[in-house]
């Protein structure tokens, strides 16, 4: 592949992931602007810029420069030099450059958030989450993308993935939970051995402390999410819950309370129909004794 990546940290550090910085920035500024009862247009014109930096700026989706801080900083009234400095340093560490920047992702948002989140729930009812995939299967998926990628590409998205799951036995890791539609693991990706393997790493996973993973089976028959995949990133500190969707459309990034609350009382009912932990290894591993290898 050729490329020199950046170390990827084997914890949170002090700064760390500069998606999830801006984020908290941006709650700040929203927050700041609100108190002075200011529209985004009306700082707009007193910064001589465009409304949409000062909505980016806010959403977290573009970082701000010093002076940036500096003038809001003093269109807001701020005159703490504590709380001048916070932003300040937000803004600094929002404009370092985290690992995965350098694979050139379509999802870069997502991983960086992904990265800091203390706590990530997954539905899903298509494939095996990028957290739990084996380098084979990883590499079936790709290999019938659209668009279609070659081989080099595809060992990259191989290696990202990798790498993204080196958080998951770093210290302090996230809690996650991950409910899976039965359909998953049937379906055939990669061929028999592919999936033997791919669902004997699920269940091995999901032995640890800090990992959870359920099934919901066919047998439960409708559910609130059997035509939806989602995922759903906390944080501590100032950053918003966020609600992930990915598909053909793109990226869709979700934090208004009304859809946190839509898809968190939709993980509590897929929750209530899925099979315990216990009972969820055990259905995969009579999957997985079906399977013949090639």
């Amino acid at each position: 592949m050729g490329r020199k990546r950046p170390p990827v940290p084997e914890a949170r550090g002090s700064s760390g992931s500069p998606t999830v910085r801006r984020r908290e920035l941006g709650v700040l500024l929203r927050a700041l602007r609100n108190a002075r009862e200011l529209t985004v247009d009306q700082v707009a014109a007193e910064l001589l810029c465009s409304p949409s930096k000062v909505s980016r700026m806010e959403t977290g989706m573009r970082g701000a420069t010093a002076r940036d801080i500096r003038d809001l900083c003093d269109l807001y009234g701020v005159t703490d030099a504590a709380e001048r400095e916070r932003l300040m340093t937000l803004a600094r560490e929002g404009k370092q450059q985290g690992w995965w920047q350098s694979f050139g992702l379509d999802y870069a948002n997502y991983v960086g958030l992904e990265q800091e989140a203390t706590s990530i729930r997954i539905f899903q009812s298509a494939v095996v989450p990028g957290l739990l995939q084996t380098a084979d299967y990883t590499r079936a998926i790709h290999a019938i993308g659209v668009p279609q990628l070659l081989d080099p590409a595809i060992e990259e998205r191989i290696e990202e993935r990798l790498t993204r799951q080196q958080l998951l036995s770093r210290e302090n890791p996230p809690d996650v939970e991950v409910i899976l539609d039965e359909a998953v693991l049937h379906r055939p990706i990669g061929g028999p051995a592919v999936m033997r393997e791919q669902l004997g790493y699920i269940i091995v996973a999901a032995s640890r402390p800090h990992i959870s993973v359920r099934v919901v089976p066919y047998a439960a028959g409708a559910h609130p999410a059997l035509e939806s995949n989602f995922i759903l990133l906390e944080f501590d500190g100032q950053a918003p819950t966020i609600i992930y969707v990915e598909g053909l459309v793109g990226q869709i990034y979700m934090e208004s309370h009304k859809d946190v609350d839509r898809y968190q009382r939709a993980l509590d009912l897929l929750r209530g129909q899925a099979l315990s932990p216990q009972d969820s290894a055990a259905f995969m591993e009579k999957i997985r004794e079906t399977q013949i290898g090639e």
